[in-house]
């Protein structure tokens, strides 16, 4: 995708006010075809207040939402058209099979016909499932047919709440391939509200971290953590040592323990061979060196100063 393509979704300057009390403020972010954006924040944070204005659920109080370079507020039916969408759990109906969903679903669609629900069908991999009744259905798989009915009208942006809410492991791990299946393979851009860290790391591209109703910070999952990259560095003498560090611009920060001889501090793991000749040349002892890179969860801990969110999978057994 070049640059100068027009984002999937883009969200300019967003507030959502109830009485006196800001809910969403300020949100500004986009989304490129094709790509994984992880929405990421603890339960209170204005994830489901921003997916509700997202879909045209709510109105904001300010700003705007743009899918697909249309307007949501302009031009709904053509903005809204450019969308599936997924709040936690998929409403099915359990004594139908996956097929009769899918054709109820349809009919509310212009010009979804069999042969686009056999696609979907194929697309969520379901071909062998898809006419037994819902009700024998694992969660996962509720889960994909609740995918391919979001996928019927053909959607470029797919927002996707809280999805592996009540998966276990393995649920997780299928769902996953499979999002990153319609994103990279099928060119289909996906936004994804979750609380749980872990999650957002393994399968997202990019990442908001949303925090009291605004964003603390926008970036690359990568790049977000490379860029925080805590190196501990055992040398002699200390206090000289020291000194050298704060002289190398690339550092942006330096913590001690002259008692332990050791100075953690973040710089850019490329850069470790350099500062190491650096060190020698100043005739500093460089016993050891240590990488600590941070997890998104360390990064969002510390933006946020310590609120709750799930690190790990085990909330969803």
């Amino acid at each position: 995708m070049t640059d100068y393509q027009i984002p999937v979704l883009e969200v300019t300057q967003l507030g959502k006010r109830i009485g006196k009390k800001t809910i969403v403020n300020d949100l500004s972010f986009s989304i490129k075809q094709g790509e994984i954006f992880g929405f990421l924040g603890p339960n209170g944070a204005g994830k489901t207040t921003t997916i509700r204005m997202l879909v045209g659920l709510i109105r904001p109080t300010s700003g705007t939402i743009s899918i697909g370079g249309f307007s949501l507020e302009k031009h709904f039916t053509r903005a809204i058209s450019q969308v599936g969408c997924i709040v936690e759990n998929p409403e099915l109906y359990p004594y139908l099979t996956g097929r009769e969903n899918l054709q109820i679903f349809a009919r509310m669609l212009p010009s979804i016909d069999e042969e686009r629900i056999d696609e979907v069908v194929q697309l969520v991999k379901m071909e062998h499932r898809i006419d037994e009744v819902v009700k024998t259905y694992s969660l996962g798989m509720r889960q994909r047919l609740g995918i391919a009915q979001a996928l019927l009208g053909r959607p470029k942006l797919l927002i996707l709440d809280e999805p592996t809410n009540g998966l276990d492991p393995s649920g997780i791990r299928e769902l996953r391939s499979f999002i990153r299946y319609l994103a990279h393979d099928e060119g289909i851009s996906v936004f994804v509200s979750s609380h749980i860290l872990h999650e957002v790391q393994l399968l997202c591209d990019r990442v908001a971290i949303i925090h009291q109703g605004q964003i603390l910070q926008t970036a690359d999952i990568d790049q977000l953590i490379s860029e925080q990259t805590r190196i501990e560095w055992h040398l002699s003498p200390i206090d000289k040592a020291i000194k050298c560090l704060q002289n190398i611009s690339f550092i942006s920060s330096l913590e001690s323990d002259t008692e332990q001889n050791k100075v953690w501090v973040h710089m850019p793991p490329s850069r470790i061979a350099e500062t190491n000749q650096s060190l020698i040349e100043n005739q500093i002892a460089v016993m050891s060196i240590q990488p600590y890179q941070k997890t998104l969860e360390d990064i969002f801990l510390e933006l946020t100063r310590g609120d709750t969110v799930v690190t790990n999978d085990e909330s969803n057994l």
